[in-house]
């Protein structure tokens, strides 16, 4: 066979992607044939592997969990290649699948290919055009927003994910659940415990505040401007990448997330976004919020809510890593950065809550 011939990039430890098989595979999907050539390792996401090439005049990018697989790294992908599959043709900006294989003896892992994404991540790259002008950086935040309400007006059903999340109750398990997962932190030896001020009450205000449920639909899940791909000529969005928190649920809290993740320069949570988050220029929230609902029918009256939420859920999402790395399981210098953004969220829950 064509794909058994492929010369291993060096590049690429065969463990974690065998292009041989790989080859043959693609071989198997009636996709162009040939050597891989300009094989590159992507940044973009701390899990999980990508890895660009072109193979038969066709650009691709492979997607994989990471190197050690977590318990549910090969369903995080196989879940992401399922809503990007389904999301293809709607007009919402994300990556284009072209095949998924599910079966993880293949390589050892699932992965799926997709096109890569014209344009740049603001945390790792700021044009001079969005550099040098305050207005194409606001530009750039409210078409972010304009990409989640999209998202989150759709109708999942018929997009045949009515079974991709468990939206019954959605608001009412974030509380407890999310206190859970902090509580299953102190497995890791060396982890004091959430040294978090007030994580308590922002719990329990959660608990009193929270709205009526609401029409279920899409949320990515993590949509921070470091998980959204912008063009290079314009400040529109490319693409919103990392779909690995996607879910069924309320999707205001996708809003109360690009919010609640808007730090303002000179913060420790402004460097998510490399330059962009120090020169600033953003939306405010209430523009944010406004400019949500020109695309969305949903009630934001209470987007405070969902904000504090939002900050409440990463505060405990980051904190993980800050419990691995006290066991020494992640970088100590990674974990100190992102137990700072943690109390930087509670902060801003609080006073929000005020």
């Amino acid at each position: 066979m064509l794909g058994m011939s492929v010369v291993q990039p060096v590049e690429v430890d065969r463990d974690v992607v065998d292009f041989a098989i790989v080859g043959k595979w693609m071989d198997e999907q009636g996709l162009p044939g040939g050597e891989f050539t300009g094989v590159k390792p992507l940044g973009g996401g701390t899990q999980n592997i990508m890895l660009r090439f072109t193979r038969g005049g066709r650009d691709y990018v492979l997607r994989r969990g990471p190197k050690h697989l977590r318990t549910a790294s090969n369903n995080v992908i196989r879940r992401e290649s399922r809503i990007l599959g389904a999301l293809d043709g709607t007009g919402i900006r994300a990556p284009k699948v072209i095949a998924a294989c599910g079966d993880e003896a293949l390589i050892g892992a699932a992965f799926y290919l997709m096109e890569p994404i014209i344009g740049f991540n603001p945390q790792t790259e700021l044009p001079e055009l969005h550099a040098n002008d305050p207005e194409i950086r606001r530009q750039m935040g409210l078409s972010a927003v304009e990409a989640i309400a999209r998202l989150g007006s759709l109708d999942h059903e018929a997009l045949g994910l009515a079974d991709y999340g468990k939206p019954e109750g959605f608001l009412e398990r974030q509380v407890p659940r999310w206190l859970s997962e902090l509580e299953g932190y102190s497995a890791n030896e060396g982890y004091a415990g959430p040294q978090i001020p007030g994580l308590e009450r922002v719990g329990d205000w959660l608990d009193r505040n929270r709205p009526a449920p609401a029409r279920p639909g899409i949320l990515h899940g993590d949509c921070h401007l470091a998980n959204m791909m912008f063009r290079y000529d314009g400040p529109e969005v490319a693409a919103m990448v990392d779909w690995e928190m996607s879910t069924i649920g309320d999707p205001l809290l996708d809003l109360g997330w690009q919010i609640a993740t808007r730090f303002e320069p000179g913060t420790t949570g402004a460097s998510l976004v490399g330059s962009l988050g120090a020169v600033g220029g953003l939306p405010a929230p209430e523009e944010m919020a406004a400019h949500y609902a020109k695309f969305s029918d949903r009630d934001i009256s209470q987007v405070t809510w969902y904000t504090v939420l939002a900050c409440f859920k990463l505060g405990i999402v980051l904190e993980g890593t800050y419990a691995r790395a006290s066991a020494g399981k992640a970088p100590k210098q990674v974990g100190d950065f992102l137990h700072a953004i943690t109390l930087e969220l509670f902060e801003k829950a609080h006073k929000l809550m005020d």
